[in-house]
């Protein structure tokens, strides 16, 4: 259902190189009194993420972070997991990547509407799709590309063999801007994590900087996020993965959304612009999952992947929002409870888990 992309480009390109800041002064949330209804919850939770079968079904929570209003009230790891170490974000790193875009935006380096091959004149084909022409920032944002099948690379072939051995050595904008567009844009909803990278491509492209360097001046540093690694691909910084923080840096993303983008008086970013990133955009589906796949029984009220997806960031129950990875790692946001719940963990289900959540951790804020 998630977002393992076993047979793509995503699953080799996660090989490539990272970009490591340097050591700098790590600067934590504040902390509250311990909080033990909140400890008791946690307690309950972890009890009850034990008692799914352990094979093919498991939940193996790595840690767990709840702020509220404001201040770390919880906090705990588990498995070999510390506070001091980046843990793998998977799709949670396209969040940082949408905050990115609203900043450049912000700045005037490119607009919401503007055409994606605008930005590659060199790349594009030969033949150029009306659909492909169609394609705006904000289809890429939304998941709405127009592709009926996420770009990938087939098992066998040269080029799948010569980018197992180098992962650079495929030009992804390119192999990207070449495949079949076969919906209209802005109409059709498909998980695409490469179209995620070509975000990232776009702000290179019209900054001058790496996704990551980009990010680093403008949210990285105002909010100490030091002791993090993003993986590139050809040159570009993935954007779609290949990031790594701590579980205590995810939490101040999700605060920063809960203080409408400012951080210690000023403004990082547009309180428009996360308003939007949060918001109901486009239906949406599980991640793998088409809209004519979605099992019957499914609803809104049982289902936390058909809330409705927004930019880069997906509408949860009881009006939740959050930055999701593969194999539950979330940063939710409360509005309503002026707080957030971070989890990194590697599991293999999805809903059974988010239950499990509402169930012990929600009610206890």
């Amino acid at each position: 259902m998630k977002h393992l992309l076993s047979a793509t480009l995503f699953s080799v390109a996660i090989m490539a190189g990272c970009t490591k800041p340097a050591d700098k002064e790590i600067v934590n949330l504040p902390r509250a009194t311990t909080d033990e209804a909140i400890e008791t919850a946690i307690d309950s939770f972890i009890v009850a993420t034990q008692t799914v079968p352990t094979a093919p079904d498991s939940i193996e929570v790595h840690s767990v972070m709840i702020i509220k209003h404001g201040q770390v009230v919880a906090e705990h790891w588990y498995n070999g997991q510390a506070a001091d170490i980046p843990h793998e974000m998977y799709s949670v790193s396209k969040t940082f990547t949408a905050v990115a875009v609203g900043m450049a935006i912000e700045e005037g380096k490119f607009a919401l509407n503007d055409k994606v091959i605008s930005f590659f004149p060199d790349k594009q084909p030969e033949d150029i799709s009306d659909n492909l022409a169609a394609m705006t920032v904000r289809d890429l944002l939304t998941m709405t590309c127009g592709h009926d099948t996420e770009a990938h690379l087939t098992p066998g072939t040269e080029a799948y063999e010569q980018a197992m051995k180098d992962p650079n050595s495929i030009d992804v904008v390119k192999f990207w801007l070449a495949w079949p567009v076969d919906h209209k844009p802005g109409e059709y909803y498909l998980y695409n994590s490469w179209g995620t990278y070509m975000l990232s491509a776009i702000i290179q492209k019209t900054t001058g900087e790496k996704l990551v360097d980009y990010l680093t001046p403008r949210l990285f540093e105002p909010l100490h996020i030091n002791n993090h690694f993003w993986a590139e691909q050809s040159g570009i910084t993935m954007g779609g993965g290949g990031l790594r923080i701590t579980t205590e840096d995810m939490g101040k993303l999700g605060q920063l959304f809960l203080q409408n983008g400012k951080w210690n008086g000023k403004q990082l970013v547009s309180a428009e612009w996360l308003k939007e990133m949060s918001s109901y955009q486009v239906p949406s589906a599980p991640s793998g999952t088409r809209f004519e796949d979605v099992q019957a029984g499914i609803t809104s009220n049982n289902e936390d992947w058909i809330q409705g997806y927004g930019y880069q960031m997906w509408r949860g129950q009881h009006n939740t929002f959050r930055a999701d990875g593969f194999a539950g790692q979330y940063i939710i946001v409360c509005p309503e409870k002026d707080a957030v719940i971070v989890l990194t963990t590697m599991s293999s289900v999805y809903q059974q888990y988010m239950s499990l959540i509402w169930k012990y951790l929600l009610p206890a804020l």
